[in-house]
């Protein structure tokens, strides 16, 4: 693996590659994944970051763009995260690339301008399958209906590698960053900030080796109603870390290709379902609404496949002009006597 202990505090590596610059490890898993190629006569490839959350590098100019990213490899910058270094070895061959972890990876513009640059497809990040998929589900409800939020309280206790990783303060940092994002771009506080202007968000996660992959996430959510009335949401979700996660990791491996062999590129706001912190262009807002994000995922599909996008009026169920039956007959009055 490429590794550097910089990135990852609680974790020590014992089988790791070396070279003299982080562009020499870049060429040396170009050099496996040909390898890999050719000892099983895979045409296709899709990468996936499955890997712990590094802490996040300051902004830097090795960022910016392809040519000064290909420059900081060459001379060992340190804000390039291994992670990223696995995604330009990816790119580089033209092989989809998607970021299970809040790191930043492929979300700085010289990832996506080598993204743009090689025609592959990207996206990310941090999958989306315990709490904030929870989160993200209630909160829209909240939204739907007009009901005020002003807390949510969340904590996770795990005690799997994840857990561990997420141990030391610079990688929760990460990870936390990626958590909190959710509930703005949902709720709007800007739009109604008597409903949604002033609510506390707290996020802990707390690692405690006796659970193992089971993770368990409480939610305390105190929202208020008619006429301000207070009132509260609990959730207690008792969860297997990795069963949530890999039919995410499948999904992702078949759109990822589907997208390569669509000759789609760049960015992939339509996997945003999938994320915690959806990556999208820079000047938009991303969309955590699962539903709206699930509705996405459905019409990029149809559109994919020639079908018509939905829209879930309901008003063509109604339009004889497209086949719906004739209406009955109207009743006829009860006879008298």
């Amino acid at each position: 693996a490429v590794w550097d202990p910089a990135y990852l505090k609680n974790l020590k590596a014992t089988h790791f590659k070396k070279g003299r610059s982080k562009w020499d490890l870049a060429q040396q898993l170009m050099d496996d994944i040909r390898g890999f190629q050719k000892r099983t006569g895979v045409s296709r490839l899709v990468m996936l970051w499955c890997g712990s959350t590094e802490i996040l590098p300051a902004p830097s100019a090795a960022h910016e763009s392809l040519a000064a990213l290909e420059k900081g490899l060459r001379a060992n910058d340190p804000s390039i995260p291994p992670s990223m270094i696995y995604a330009y070895a990816a790119l580089k061959l033209g092989i989809p690339y998607g970021n299970g972890a809040p790191n930043l990876s492929v979300d700085v513009p010289a990832m996506t301008e080598l993204a743009e640059k090689t025609g592959t497809p990207i996206m990310g990040k941090d999958f989306k399958t315990g709490q904030t998929l929870m989160k993200t589900t209630i909160a829209p409800m909240l939204k739907a209906r007009m009901i005020a939020l002003r807390g949510w309280y969340s904590t996770n206790i795990l005690g799997n590698r994840d857990g561990e990783v997420l141990d030391d303060p610079g990688s929760f940092k990460t990870k936390e960053k990626s958590k909190m994002s959710v509930l703005d771009t949902i709720l709007e506080p800007k739009l109604y900030p008597q409903l949604y202007g002033k609510f506390h968000h707290k996020v802990r996660i707390d690692y405690y080796p006796p659970r193992g992959d089971a993770k368990e996430g409480w939610d305390n959510i105190d929202i208020a109603g008619w006429l301000d009335m207070p009132m509260q949401i609990k959730i207690n979700f008792l969860c297997r870390d990795s069963i949530l996660a890999a039919p995410i990791v499948l999904d992702l491996v078949l759109f990822l290709d589907l997208a390569k062999r669509a000759g789609l590129r760049g960015i992939q706001e339509w996997l945003s379902f999938y994320f915690k912190s959806p990556q999208c262009r820079p000047d938009l807002d991303p969309e955590h609404d699962i539903f709206i994000q699930h509705l996405k995922l459905k019409n990029t599909l149809r559109v994919l496949m020639g079908a018509e996008v939905l829209d879930h009026s309901g008003l063509d169920y109604y339009d004889p002009e497209k086949g719906t039956p004739t209406p009955a007959p109207a009743a006829k009055p009860l006879a008298k006597g």
